[in-house]
């Protein structure tokens, strides 16, 4: 086979680490974008990006020559980096240590991808823990809350 040819899509969420600032909603869209251009920098293609004040979701096709580790890694640096630039408030902000991501299967996209852009409505009745309670359960992940939400 001459080339490498690869499509894993990935569903990843991580949350703003508790001792920073949240993110503003009037800044959603340019901190959206600019992980956007993170991720395409990379070889990625960000699909859908969304979250609220203290979490974020992407939705991304994996760059064939990148760990998922890598990837994240790099999008959490990149984008931490950038924000404390925005704005004074911002001037402390930190992503978490970890995050989860979840493997997408294509004929899921569409609903992934509405699911990230109601996440103002969706967190009205539910929090971060209980949704992320929700993906690790739903994908059979064994965890300790004790570390699941440690920063």
């Amino acid at each position: 086979m001459g080339s490498s040819l690869v499509k894993i899509d990935v569903h990843i969420i991580f949350h703003v680490k508790k001792t920073s600032p949240r993110l503003k909603v009037d800044d959603f869209e340019r901190i959206w974008a600019y992980i956007g251009g993170i991720i395409r920098n990379t070889g990625g293609l960000a699909l859908q990006i969304g979250g609220v004040s203290d979490h974020i979701h992407i939705l991304s096709s994996l760059p064939k020559t990148m760990s998922i580790a890598d990837f994240v890694r790099t999008i959490k640096i990149e984008s931490s980096k950038w924000i404390k630039n925005i704005d004074d408030k911002y001037q402390s902000f930190a992503w978490q240590n970890g995050y989860g991501a979840f493997s997408v299967s294509p004929s899921a996209i569409p609903d992934i991808m509405w699911y990230i852009k109601k996440q103002q409505e969706h967190h009205r009745g539910k929090t971060f823990a209980e949704e992320y309670h929700g993906f690790l359960n739903a994908y059979g992940i064994e965890y300790d809350d004790r570390y699941v939400f440690n920063d």
